[in-house]
């Protein structure tokens, strides 16, 4: 997962519920890894937003990012489901909090 970087400040994130299975976050970091900590950050947050909800699984449906002032923005939208939904960017939420936690990367 990239955007672990030990010099990666990470800043808060917004969750916006678009629809009941339908989840909008907005992640802010500061750090020469910006762009890719952004991306990750939104992602473990879908991936543990998934799990709060009772379910296993997100797919990514899509990310802006724009840099303003030394703090990337990562806008992403993910839906979030109890079984493995189709599509190619899909994720298992367990395993993706799991990989968060160990490269340092809050879920929440």
């Amino acid at each position: 997962m990239a955007g672990a970087a030990q010099d990666v400040e990470y800043l808060g994130l917004e969750t916006r519920l678009l629809d009941d299975d339908i989840v909008k976050f907005e992640a802010r970091v500061r750090g020469q890894e910006g762009r890719a900590a952004a991306i990750a950050y939104s992602e473990c947050a879908a991936a543990q937003y998934a799990l709060i909800r009772g379910y296993g699984f997100a797919r990514h449906l899509r990310t802006n990012v724009h840099e303003e002032a030394g703090i990337w923005r990562a806008d992403a939208v993910y839906t979030v489901s109890p079984a493995l939904p189709e599509g190619l960017r899909t994720i298992d939420a367990e395993v993706v909090v799991a990989n968060c936690k160990d490269n340092g990367i809050p879920t929440v």
